[in-house]
């Protein structure tokens, strides 16, 4: 057993994510584990672009509210407490509405070379306003 150290704060990468979005990471690999789980915070209005992911990916939210939505339009609204999952290959997006902050955990499984995330275009801002009217 042994204690992870806290790891910074990083902000999120501008070719993947719209707005300012904050990560903190929680549990990184351990083989045989390929558990990856962060903590992500969104600010109002901001959001991911399309991506998928190899083995699935469940967000945990704890703060705000937001939105996953999938390429068939789908949209769940995200509030505290809420678990979505999405199956491996789907591709999706996930994101704070803009009057509210989103906080949640991302978990997922490593593919042993990586996150196993396929990151795609960026949402468009009607793609956004979309989800708004669901």
């Amino acid at each position: 057993m042994e204690l992870e150290p806290v790891a910074p704060t990083a902000k999120a990468p501008a070719e993947r994510f719209t707005g300012d979005v904050y990560v903190n990471p929680v549990h990184t690999p351990h083989e045989p584990s390929r558990l990856i789980a962060s903590l992500v915070r969104f600010t109002p209005g901001a959001r991911t672009n399309w991506h998928s992911h190899h083995l699935g990916q469940a967000l945990h939210c704890t703060d705000g509210e937001g939105f996953v939505v999938n390429r068939d339009g789908t949209v769940i609204r995200m509030r505290p407490g809420d678990t979505v999952w999405t199956p491996p290959g789907e591709e999706h997006w996930h994101g704070a509405t803009e009057g509210n902050l989103m906080c949640h955990y991302a978990l997922l499984e490593g593919t042993g070379d990586g996150d196993g995330t396929t990151w795609l275009e960026p949402v468009t801002d009607e793609q956004y306003r979309q989800a708004h009217t669901e």
